[in-house]
């Protein structure tokens, strides 16, 4: 629980965002075909998912999906 109460954070949010920056550059610069676009899809993910406050992996630790509804819980 600990960690997606860090995600829901504004750290855990610019990390989030930080690191889709780097995967969709890594993937533009590093990789090519299919994998450059399963990366940069990943990285496009991330950044969503800092923007919009949602963690992908929090439901399958039981947590909530949105970080606004982890003080409900």
């Amino acid at each position: 629980m600990e960690f997606t109460r860090l995600m829901a954070t504004n750290v855990g949010r610019m990390m989030r965002i930080l690191a889709g920056m780097i995967l969709i550059l890594a993937g533009l610069v590093v990789l090519a075909g299919i994998w450059r676009l399963i990366l940069v899809g990943a990285g496009l993910l991330l950044i969503a998912a800092g923007i919009f406050n949602f963690c992908l992996v929090a439901p399958l630790i039981g947590a909530p999906f949105f970080g606004r509804d982890l003080d409900k819980s």
